[in-house]
């Protein structure tokens, strides 16, 4: 694929789940290397919308390009899932797998990687995580914050261009938010393109290049994370974030 155009061209793009508009008129371009942090209240289209970057949930109307290529039909989506890695809230690990099977699965199927390639890759990568003494170990050993380190190896052991977070720390214990944000930040920092649905306003500042602010289902504010969180423009917004750093 091409690094000429974005990374993600969305245009237009409108949603509807029955009667209910979940995603109106949106319009958005990440750069490559640019890191997005999407916030908003409950239901306010943020994991609808990442959703459709790789085609989890279809769009009714509007484009959405990746890398230049536009989704429209079974082998675009593939050949779009294939660049996209998505760390979800549920971990989605394979129970009956060791950690080092669920992250050779995708290698050795998908990529036509040889077995001892892939547990290279995946070592190397639960080595990026900081969990290499896991690997043989089945997931409910682990700690819901270890198990979140182990979806973003196994995401990343697929050499994704773009990575795509849906609220990725929402169903851990506090204590272990900042080990599975640790590990993002440090993606982020390593340059990889990324779009993260968070509520965790003390990481998005770190990392995001630009936040996005979504209310019913449209993008009501963007900006820098200095502008956006000390001078948001919109009622809406200043009413988030006031409920969201001060509760």
């Amino acid at each position: 694929m091409s690094q000429s155009g974005p990374a993600i061209e969305i245009s237009a793009l409108n949603k509807w789940f029955g009667d209910y508009h979940a995603l109106r008129d949106i319009d958005l371009q990440v750069e490559h290397g640019e890191r997005i942090v999407v916030c908003g209240p409950s239901g306010s289209g943020k994991s609808t919308l990442i959703r459709c970057v790789n085609s989890l949930e279809t769009h009714d109307s509007g484009t959405i390009r990746v890398d230049g290529l536009e989704m429209r039909d079974a082998a675009s989506v593939a050949k779009v899932r294939a660049e996209v890695g998505m760390v979800f809230q549920q971990f989605n690990l394979f129970p009956h797998l060791t950690i080092l099977q669920n992250l050779t699965l995708g290698p050795t199927k998908a990529r036509g990687l040889s077995q001892k390639d892939a547990e290279q890759k995946a070592m190397a990568y639960l080595e990026r995580v900081q969990i290499p003494d896991q690997a043989h170990k089945r997931p409910k050993e682990l700690s819901g914050g270890q198990q979140q380190r182990v979806a973003i190896a196994r995401s990343l052991c697929m050499e994704p261009k773009i990575m795509l977070f849906d609220e990725p720390t929402s169903a851990l214990d506090p204590e272990m938010i900042a080990e599975v944000l640790d590990v993002i930040l440090d993606l982020a920092n390593d340059g990889m393109t990324m779009i993260v649905v968070t509520h965790e306003m003390g990481f998005a500042r770190k990392a995001a290049d630009r936040m996005i602010f979504m209310d019913h289902g449209a993008i009501v504010e963007t900006g820098t994370p200095d502008v956006f969180f000390d001078a948001p423009k919109s009622e809406r917004c200043r009413t988030f974030l006031s409920q969201i750093l001060h509760h």
